[in-house]
């Protein structure tokens, strides 16, 4: 079991911080070079030394204590210097007698600290000195890179013998591969491979042998082979011979055969060979609670097994089932019954290189089924210091990569997969965080409160990291007597008894504070925040609080600062000071403050409201070269015309920059005609929202082909023509389009193009008539449409959805001014015989009826055209209508909504009654 993880976390932003300092102005000050040297050239022999640690399979005891011992020591060496480095200043030399009073007098005022430092750094010498000795004394230097021990048997092996009756849920993924291997058109003379994936206990090997059973007897010659981590492949070669042979006596003598001849034979062998129980038997007393266990099982095949091998032999009373139950995560380092599937889930993290090992423990500061969001947990990795720039990528870049590469595999699993391929959220199976739970323990990596622990003493050394996961006052009582000031980050990720909370003041070590989703923060004291000098990642998202101390400005390593809480609703005075700020998050659009241009590290900057801001200030965001997403509003009113001009020159400025990501919109909806003469846009640009009618009535010249960044297009027309579908279906990068319109066209418009389309919505007020030709949008998967229904009478209904294979979901907007109620009838009754036809059979989410102002509740014909008449799901209605309680129980309603002139809001049936 490799137990280095944790330890290279430590050691990571360690080395890298030296060799800067060494670098900087304060590695030319006297003595402190020659120190900072010594101790990296020590620290960087230590690093390479655990490097060679993570090839033992099984390291002794000796080896592990070492081992923490290195790990507690970069921690300190990090926090002693992060210190030094703050007390010390700022060391260049401005000239003049004020710069050089002003160093005078901080040098004399931090004196004391200064020495405090020294100090400490002498302790660490004599810590590094004792460790040095240590090593030397365990003879480590010998140890070998792999077990020396006796050999194990392989984990899987019990794969190759299962009993196929006591197997659970595998008979379908048999099948499907057995009849991949059979089917004729696979039987040609070209090798085929079928690869199962995934991590260690899923029943790979297992689902492997059944489909060899299966099929062997279609196979003149057949081997099955396991190949370990290690393989030897002489052996594995003899094996295969041994199964594949004729038995005729040719391979007798094969013990001195080399690898060279083994291949030779089995080349032989294969010359012109190629062609192509269970009972519902469990009590009613325990179905429930076996249920669960199922469910915390989630399918592993292997966990399955086991967990009912321990139930086998305890008594079959609900009570005894439920402990085991309760016990399944501790149990998984107690019993011997366990130890097995332990050992396969272990295999997966044992193979991981050691940045993703470090990563994958940091899941262990989230609950039990918590949802992990993407960007949340790579900017935490990011804060600690995990994560370097490679080959040109931004550590953004790298940690994103990171995250695909658990989920890929299969260490954690992804919730949802968006239109664009992105996963923004995560979960862990329970076994699996059982396992990166005790990695995490052993190696002092988290300390959890509140996650089912008992006491906050079970591990070795300062708590380093601290999870906050259900806290009571005794808790809270427990927590307040501990040592805090080594812990580097706090996560509460539920509401806590703040009022018993420890101080801040305490836990001055911290590079992450995180207090996302936790109530009752207002209660806390966070005046001494900028005590907390190294922080880098600061959340308040979804806490409630309404207003930040105004020290949080003295946090001039902040790079994170998320305040996306609703109550939120300026920014904080002086934020301007933060100049490292990286992304600067907020829920409401706040007014730009004076002074932005020199937070030019910026990537995220917040949702800002143009009509608010100074002209200054809205100039100087074109300072931001940095910048990787923005968002503008502004309102129609007086001096609406100045901030037009402004904002034009800001986006012609941003043209030059890297921008990702950009939302302009009108809070009323109205024109947005300045943008017109926007050219060109950002080349990086992946993501363009623009919430407000266009002057013109076609796409604006700057959205081109030449766009091939270009994944994501929402925008507001005046109307739509055939020729500005034509330009946005030559889009070579395209994937979700969504297009408002304030007139619909009164005439059919096909569509053709757009190669990589998943998501297509056209929405107007009085509805549109599109359809679909063959070779159009071949990977859409959902449509939402708004259907002119008066129009299509002309034409006859059709829309061509068969000629969108990949289609799964539908959702149109009958909009049937001018149209009979048997037309919108026949409307709705075609568009879903369509969709029926279909072979993906997509779902409908609900074709809707728009009804219009002059469809007056008082002349009874709202209530004529509801869907208890048309047999249609879901109403649109005008603001003054109201529908009775009798039309609404007896339609088969999907949703209603109200219109108004610009926008559509649903609404409860108790709004409409």
């Amino acid at each position: 079991m490799a137990v280095v993880s944790a330890a290279h976390g430590a050691f990571g932003p360690l080395v890298g911080k030296l060799t800067a300092l060494l670098a900087d102005e304060c590695g030319r000050l006297k003595g402190v070079r020659r120190e900072v040297q010594s101790l990296r050239s020590e620290l960087a022999s230590m690093h390479a030394a655990l490097k060679e640690y993570t090839k033992l399979e099984d390291p002794n005891e000796q080896v592990k204590f070492w081992i923490s011992l290195v790990r507690e020591l970069a921690y300190d060496t990090e926090d002693v210097f992060d210190k030094f480095i703050h007390h010390l200043g700022d060391t260049r030399d401005h000239g003049g007698f004020k710069d050089f009073f002003r160093k005078t007098a901080r040098r004399l005022k931090t004196l004391g600290a200064r020495r405090g430092i020294a100090g400490e750094i002498d302790d660490l010498k004599g810590r590094i000195k004792q460790v040095k000795e240590l090593k030397d004394c365990y003879k480590l230097n010998d140890a070998p890179a792999s077990s020396t021990g006796p050999a194990s048997l392989d984990p899987r092996l019990h794969a190759f013998f299962a009993d196929e009756a006591h197997l659970v849920g595998v008979d379908g993924p048999r099948d499907d591969l057995a009849n991949w291997m059979l089917e004729e058109n696979n039987s040609s003379k070209h090798c085929k491979v079928l690869s199962i994936v995934g991590f260690g206990g899923l029943g790979k090997t297992t689902l492997a042998n059944m489909v060899y059973r299966k099929i062997q007897g279609k196979f003149q010659s057949r081997a099955f082979v396991s190949v370990s981590q290690k393989p030897d492949i002489k052996k594995t070669i003899k094996d295969l011979i041994s199964q594949v042979s004729c038995e005729d006596g040719s391979t007798k003598d094969s013990s001195d055969w080399d690898e060279r001849k083994c291949i030779a034979k089995l080349r032989e062998l294969l010359q012109n060979k190629r062609i192509f129980g269970s009972g519902n038997q469990c009590p009613d007393m325990l179905k429930e609670v076996s249920d669960a266990i199922l469910n915390k099982c989630g399918g592993l095949p292997l966990a399955i097994v086991t967990i009912s091998s321990l139930l086998a032999n305890r008594l079959a009373t609900k009570e005894e089932w439920e402990k085991v139950k309760r016990a399944i995560g501790s149990a998984l380092e107690r019993k011997q019954s366990l130890e097995g599937m332990s050992r396969i889930l272990s295999l997966s993290y044992n193979d991981l290189p050691l940045n993703l090992k470090t990563c994958l423990l940091y899941f262990s500061i989230f609950p039990e089924d918590y949802l992990i969001d993407r960007k949340r947990l790579v900017r935490h990795w990011i804060a600690e210091g995990f994560i370097s720039e490679e080959r040109g990528l931004s550590k953004q870049e790298v940690a994103e990569n990171y995250f695909y590469e658990l989920i890929n595999k299969s260490m954690v699993q992804p919730v949802d997969i968006e239109y664009d391929g992105k996963v923004p959220a995560c979960r862990v199976h329970d076994m699996m965080l059982e396992i990166i739970i005790s990695k995490s323990v052993e190696d002092n990596f988290v300390t959890v409160v509140g996650g089912g622990q008992k006491s906050l003493t079970n591990r070795q050394g300062f708590i380093r990291r601290l999870s906050v996961q259900h806290i009571d006052q005794e808790l809270a009582s427990a927590l307040e007597k501990e040592d805090l000031s080594h812990v580097r980050s706090l996560t509460v990720t539920s509401s806590v008894f703040m009022k018993h909370f420890p101080s801040l003041t305490k836990f001055e070590a911290l590079r992450v504070l995180d207090f996302e989703g936790c109530k009752g923060l207002e209660q806390y004291d966070m005046s001494n925040v900028d005590r907390l000098f190294q922080l880098k990642y600061l959340s308040l998202k979804d806490t409630g609080i309404s207003k930040l101390p105004s020290s949080i400005v003295m946090l001039h390593d902040l790079e994170i600062l998320d305040l996306r809480t609703p109550s939120m609703q300026e920014l904080p005075t002086g934020i301007i000071l933060l100049t490292k700020l990286q992304y600067l998050l907020t829920k409401a659009y706040c007014k730009v403050p004076n002074g932005i241009g020199n937070m030019r590290s910026l990537r995220e900057a917040p949702r800002f409201d143009i009509t608010k801001s100074s002209l200054d200030a809205v100039e100087e965001l074109g300072n931001l070269s940095r910048l990787n997403k923005l968002g503008l509003c502004l309102d129609d009113g007086d001096g609406y015309k100045r901030h037009e001009k402004v904002l034009l020159s800001l986006l012609c400025k941003l043209s030059s920059c890297k921008l990702q990501s950009l939302c302009i919109k009108n809070r009323s909806y109205g024109s947005l005609d300045f943008m017109d003469s926007w050219s060109p846009l950002p080349s990086s640009l992946q993501k363009l929202c623009i919430y407000g009618k266009m002057h013109s009535a076609t796409v604006p010249k700057w959205i081109s082909p030449g766009l091939t960044s270009l994944s994501h297009v929402t925008i507001g027309l005046d109307e739509l023509r055939e020729e500005d579908l034509h330009t946005l279906g030559e889009l070579p990068s395209l994937l979700d389009l969504h297009m408002y319109l304030a007139t619909g066209p009164k005439k059919k418009l096909t569509v053709t193009g757009f190669p990589c389309l998943r998501r297509f919505g056209l929405l107007s007020l009085d509805g549109a008539y599109i359809t679909f030709q063959k070779g159009t949008m071949p990977k859409l998967e959902k449509l939402e449409q708004s259907f002119d229904v008066s129009v299509a009478k002309a034409y006859g209904f059709y829309l061509g959805i068969e000629h969108l294979p990949c289609l799964k979901v539908i959702q149109v907007t009958l909009c049937n001014e001018g149209a009979t109620l048997s037309e919108s009838k026949a409307a709705a009754a075609w568009i879903r015989n369509e969709a029926g036809g279909h072979p993906n059979h997509p779902i409908i989410l609900g074709v809707q009826a728009f009804l219009h102002d002059e469809d007056n509740v008082e002349t009874g014909n709202v209530e004529e055209k509801t869907p208890r008449h048309h047999g249609i799901t879901s109403c649109r209605l005008s603001q003054h209508h109201k529908l009775s309680k009798e039309v609404i129980s007896s339609a088969p309603l999907l949703c209603y909504s109200v219109s108004s002139a610009s926008s559509w809001q649903v609404l409860s049936c108790e709004d409409l009654c």
